[in-house]
């Protein structure tokens, strides 16, 4: 199970990475910006994702 939580954080810390590139690029590059704000809006997807299923799993097994 701890190798699923580590899926999570990883996708988060992506996320947080690419919210600081849209940020710091966006007066200067806005197309690649906007290709940050791309990974940005999927990492937090499959974070939430990855979360309501992992749970699931945990619910399932303690059943």
């Amino acid at each position: 199970m701890k190798f699923f939580r580590v899926f999570e954080i990883v996708y988060l810390v992506i996320g947080v990475i690419s919210v600081f590139e849209v940020v710091s690029n966006w007066n200067t590059d806005r197309n690649r910006s906007y290709l940050f704000l791309l990974f940005a809006v999927v990492s937090f997807f499959m974070f939430f994702f990855r979360r309501r299923y992992r749970k699931k799993f945990q619910n399932r097994q303690k059943k």
